[in-house]
């Protein structure tokens, strides 16, 4: 990321919509390639929109340009949210103080792909299936080594009927049932 303006394109070489956006990426003004390229602030605004560029604001400019390593960093730590994580921009965006829009450029200009809301969603559910799997094995041997399922339920604030799923759901191989109260009666019906 440069803190100068780009230099001046070869006289008739018209820059392409790819390195405008680059170059704007990189941290050149819209003045500044105004500049460098001779076009217009509308037909440079249009073709750095028909490149999918992100705009960013005049401060996020400055603030780019006086720690460049800082926004590398904010990057690649968004890129782990990400990829690691299953974050969704809309996270990203708090993550980064910012809009989804720029948490979206910060994660391309990190080397992410954004995937779609369904591999977002499949992301969600397999984080949660191993996250229920995990509690459903340190149910397991909480039960084995003595607890009852009221206990438990209590212990990690589900229903007793949810304890007892996963439970099943460990292979958990369960204690013969007993009824509760004095011995020899028998409930009337």
């Amino acid at each position: 990321m440069t803190s100068h303006p780009p230099g001046p394109s070869p006289a008739g070489d018209r820059p392409t919509p790819q390195s405008l956006r680059q170059q704007y990426e990189s941290g050149a003004t819209v003045k500044e390639l105004m500049t460098v390229s001779g076009l217009s602030y509308g037909t440079l605004l249009n073709r750095l929109k028909g490149a999918g560029t992100v705009m960013r604001t005049s401060w996020q400019t400055r603030r780019m340009r006086a720690d460049p390593e800082a926004r590398r960093r904010l990057a690649a730590h968004l890129r782990t949210l990400y990829e690691e994580h299953g974050a969704t921009l809309t996270e990203l965006a708090s993550a980064a103080g910012g809009t989804r829009a720029v948490a979206r450029g910060l994660l391309i200009e990190a080397g992410g792909t954004v995937r779609t809301t369904q591999q977002t969603l499949q992301i969600r559910v397999a984080g949660r299936a191993a996250e229920r799997q995990k509690l459903a094995q340190s149910l397991r041997v909480k039960y084995e080594a003595g607890a009852t399922v009221p206990v438990l339920a209590k212990e990690c604030g589900y229903s007793v009927g949810t304890v007892y799923r996963l439970l099943r759901q460990a292979g958990t191989r369960m204690r013969a049932q007993h009824r509760h109260g004095p011995a020899g009666q028998m409930s009337k019906r």
